[in-house]
């Protein structure tokens, strides 16, 4: 048994048909379900995900593109879980292949997990000293919000290593946007760095408050007194 046929055998059996149309009514009809739950999902698929190990990145993508095909939301799932899971055979030649998989069926829990993908790509990078801030300069700037979305939530969880300008620049550079998920994802952004520099972020928001909108500016203090 191949390892899709395998995936589909090990999520169907955990699958709860009743869960379907909740979790179908929770992403606004976009998506059909199987019925499985996050925690039984990485369970179901832990095994055969963690068999992978040791295989190229070519392979990893294709795997992960031939589960993108699949109708049922949490294939989708599984395909991010395995990247996830073998995010070290990824590299910075990978982002664009990466960025172009979210692109697909996108919606923002595919997005936000490829952005946390990409961002632990970058990350690795950047500690060995690679530079690889391009590819989200061009996703900042893309026609595509969803991938705007994932440039500004590329550096969640960097603490120290964030590049506060950058972040800083980022959140200027989208603040003029009305899409709800952009300025979402600006003050979520900016709230994450904050635990790391609650300072820095307080007079970031402070001095651009007419430029952030009251979504960005909220989310980027939830959690400061003020």
């Amino acid at each position: 048994m191949d390892l899709h046929a395998a995936l589909k055998a090990a999520l169907e059996a955990v699958a709860e048909p009743g869960r379907a149309v909740p979790m179908q009514a929770y992403m606004r009809d976009q998506f059909v379900f199987l019925g499985v739950a996050a925690p039984q999902r990485r369970l179901a698929a832990r095994d055969l995900l963690a068999g992978l190990t040791g295989i190229d990145a070519a392979t990893l993508l294709e795997h992960a593109q031939l589960l993108w095909q699949q109708p049922e939301r949490e294939y989708q799932h599984v395909a991010l879980d395995m990247l996830a899971l073998h995010r070290r055979q990824l590299n910075i030649g990978h982002i664009p292949a990466l960025l172009a998989l979210a692109r697909q069926r996108a919606w923002w829990d595919s997005v936000d997990g490829m952005a946390g993908i990409v961002g632990d790509v970058l990350q690795a990078e950047h500690q060995h000293g690679g530079d690889g801030q391009a590819h989200m300069d061009d996703a900042l700037r893309h026609m595509d919000f969803w991938l705007r979305r994932i440039a500004m939530l590329h550096q969640l969880g960097w603490r120290a290593d964030t590049d506060a300008a950058w972040l800083f620049g980022a959140a200027l550079a989208l603040a003029h946007e009305d899409e709800f998920f952009i300025r979402k994802a600006i003050g979520w952004a900016l709230r994450d760095y904050a635990r790391h520099a609650p300072t820095e972020v307080l007079a970031f928001a402070t001095e651009h408050r007419q430029q952030l909108s009251a979504l960005s500016y909220r989310e980027a203090l939830k959690h400061q007194p003020r």
